[in-house]
């Protein structure tokens, strides 16, 4: 649950996670305090192996490296702490809300895990950005009054997810 976020496939991934970790973790550094930081990056890195392990219990060749679930994780709390982020990519040059890229993430990792994408761990990434939403409320709950909105829309995707599970489930 704890070593395999130390542990990357290539030097790309560690490379995308220290990256995608700088860009977003002096916001909750900075609103929170390294504490609280560091609380989130090891929840997220657990509890997002966690929810891996669960999904992944009956594939016996199924394997998962990389701190994935844990940036994820501080990538979902910068955004609950500074809402107004704007962030662009090289191949979409402008500035959109952060949180419409949290709801696109999610919703995308959610295909990625029913569709077995790639070789990347969606389910780790689910599970980290679910631990850092709900850590960043308990930490600072006064959010859901100041963004409301904003926390309704991040929490849909989990709620549409958990939906279509208990859908599956009935059937």
């Amino acid at each position: 649950m704890w070593s395999s976020g130390f542990l990357h496939v290539d030097f790309s991934h560690l490379a995308l996670n220290l990256f995608t970790l700088y860009v977003f973790s002096d916001v909750v550094l900075g609103r929170i305090g390294s504490f609280y930081f560091l609380l989130i990056y090891f929840s997220s890195l657990f509890f997002g192996n966690y929810f891996a392990l669960k999904f992944h219990k009956n594939e016996p060749y199924y394997s998962a490296v990389g701190a994935s679930g844990a940036v994820t994780g501080i990538v979902y709390s910068s955004i609950l702490l500074y809402p107004q982020m704007k962030l662009a990519f090289i191949f979409f040059p402008i500035p959109f809300p952060a949180y419409i890229f949290g709801i696109g993430y999610l919703l995308y990792s959610i295909y990625g895990m029913q569709k077995r994408l790639g070789n990347i761990g969606h389910t780790a990434h689910f599970g980290g950005a679910i631990t850092g939403l709900f850590i960043t409320i308990l930490i600072n709950p006064m959010i859901i009054i100041n963004e409301t909105w904003i926390v309704v829309l991040l929490i849909l995707p989990i709620l549409i997810y958990v939906n279509s599970k208990k859908k599956l489930f009935k059937s």
